[in-house]
């Protein structure tokens, strides 16, 4: 279900986030992020010149390559648009993940690595959402490949699943967690 429509009202900006997580032939994950911002109008930039309706203001890539332990073996990371000239210098520092891993602490992790005057602010704003993508990727496709070996009808985890009272419907006291992992259900029964 849609939004309720809204007040009359007029567009002027537009942030598009696109995520993909991928398996490759070497048995790493890629998990990308592109972030492009764009305005409704048209404006002035010293270092542009003109910026029309339609042309990314903002327009940032970011790929991890990660193992299945979610290890940053490699990154990525390049500005095509940006309001100056040397937010094109930024994406190097992001090489600074490498070694850690996407997990517990990883906003963190990025925070201080990056943060600030270190990273750009906005392929800093990617990585929370490719930590994410990244679990969607990796623990799906795995828990998929031993379901399928396994004919399992539920997820069937032994050990306390990391997406456990991690959101609304995964609360331990919730339906979803009765359903797909019981053995964890704090709900009334």
């Amino acid at each position: 279900m849609p939004l309720p429509n809204p007040a009359p009202r007029e567009p002027m900006h537009t942030r598009s986030i696109d995520c993909k997580g991928y398996k490759r032939q070497d048995g790493l994950w890629d998990i990308e992020g592109h972030l492009v911002d764009v305005k409704a109008y048209s404006f002035t930039n010293e270092w542009r010149g003109e910026v029309t309706p339609g042309i990314p203001l903002h327009e940032m890539w970011i790929r991890l390559t990660l193992d299945d332990q979610f290890v940053v073996h490699d990154v990525e990371a390049v500005t095509d648009n940006s309001p100056f000239h040397i937010c094109a210098e930024a994406p190097p520092n992001f090489r600074a993940l490498k070694g850690h891993r996407v997990g517990r602490g990883w906003n963190r992790t990025v925070k201080e690595l990056l943060g600030n005057t270190s990273g750009c602010t906005h392929i800093v704003e990617l990585l929370p959402q490719l930590a994410t993508v990244s679990f969607q990727t990796i623990r799906a496709a795995r828990r998929a490949a031993k379901s399928r070996a396994q004919n399992e009808v539920t997820m069937g985890a032994k050990e306390r699943a990391p997406q456990l009272d991690s959101c609304y419907a995964w609360s331990t006291d919730r339906a979803v967690v009765k359903r797909w992992l019981p053995q964890f259900y704090t709900g009334k029964p």
